[in-house]
């Protein structure tokens, strides 16, 4: 491996990679995208052709193999995170991988198990929590700015009703908690610096797919509450709120912060500004600097694991209609 740079290899070809990762990542100071693999080769060589990627793969893994190959870059369907990412690193390739990083907590912990075996780095592609409006957001909350962290409200959804689109297959983990519920579960983990205590769910699910199209969860941490819906057949709309005792903060746009013009947050009736930035080039740098230093990644497998355990006791809590802990 060179000293400055990570080679990057990508499984698939998936519209989230090469329309918004592989071209962000490609900018990036210390990632290079080297390589990408489809099990339709033809696919990975039009893909390699028009984002200038110098290899194509016709399988997964003929990627995982290459020796010129020091990372994955994991944006698979939900249920090919695991299996996929445990190739990966006992190929000796670290992997990031998207979000949701595993179908359940159980299928998440097979990841340390893994990661600890080939002494590789495993992280969670939650591209959002290293974007500078949240660690701005992060600081504020924390450091008393708005008084006490109480409570944390988030909104987000899109409308697909495509039969073949995979957020809509049941069987491969589809459905808005699992696709964009984890956001607002992430986030406010994040804020409140804990594990919630007790989470409560509710959810209607498509007739046609049985994917949980509007899901509504609480999250009850100790100092407050986290509380969102999201759902994959609404108007698209994102928002996220955050109060306290003296204090309000405001997220504009929280989850796809555009890459081509500023983000803001407001603070009570003032307003932050933050440079144009893309958070995939952001989140691309700072997993190939953990290669490099052999540093943190960003959102480790620890922090997946929790994660998955709140999102497992949201769906459970829906099935039982009671309050449910998710450790």
């Amino acid at each position: 491996m060179s000293v400055s740079t990570v080679r990057w290899g990508v499984l698939g070809v998936a519209n989230i990679a090469v329309k918004k990762v592989i071209p962000a990542m490609q900018r990036g100071a210390i990632s290079k995208i080297t390589g990408i693999a489809s099990r339709d080769l033809p696919k990975a060589e039009r893909a390699a052709r028009e984002l200038g990627i110098a290899k194509a793969y016709g399988s997964y893994q003929d990627l995982l193999a290459d020796p010129e190959i020091d990372a994955i870059y994991n944006p698979l369907p939900n249920h090919l995170h695991v299996p996929w990412s445990i190739r990966a690193a006992e190929a000796g390739k670290h992997v990031l991988c998207e979000k949701p990083i595993a179908l359940s907590a159980a299928q998440a912990r097979e990841l340390i198990a893994a990661r600890d075996r080939a002494q590789v780095k495993i992280g969670e592609a939650f591209m959002a929590r290293t974007h500078p409006q949240w660690l701005r957001a992060k600081e504020l909350a924390q450091n008393g700015s708005i008084g006490e962290l109480r409570v944390v409200s988030g909104f987000f959804s899109y409308m697909n009703r495509d039969a073949n689109n995979v957020r809509n297959r049941a069987d491969w983990g589809g459905g808005a908690l699992l696709d964009i519920g984890c956001y607002p579960v992430t986030l406010s983990r994040m804020l409140f610096a804990c594990e919630p205590r007790r989470v409560f769910g509710s959810i209607e699910r498509d007739p046609d797919f049985q994917i949980d199209r509007l899901t509504s969860a609480i999250l009850e941490f100790p100092a407050g509450q986290c509380v969102f819906t999201c759902s994959t057949q609404l108007v698209p709309y994102q928002t996220m709120q955050i109060f306290g005792t003296r204090g309000r903060i405001g997220i504009e746009i929280p989850f796809n912060a555009p890459p081509d013009v500023p983000t803001r947050i407001f603070i009570d009736d003032r307003v932050e500004e933050f440079p144009v930035c893309d958070q995939y080039t952001i989140q691309g740098d700072l997993f190939s600097l953990a290669i490099l230093e052999d540093g943190p990644v960003p959102v480790p497998l620890e922090d997946a694991v929790k994660n998955m355990e709140t999102i497992d006791a949201i769906f459970r809590s829906a099935e039982t209609g009671k309050w449910e802990s998710p450790a």
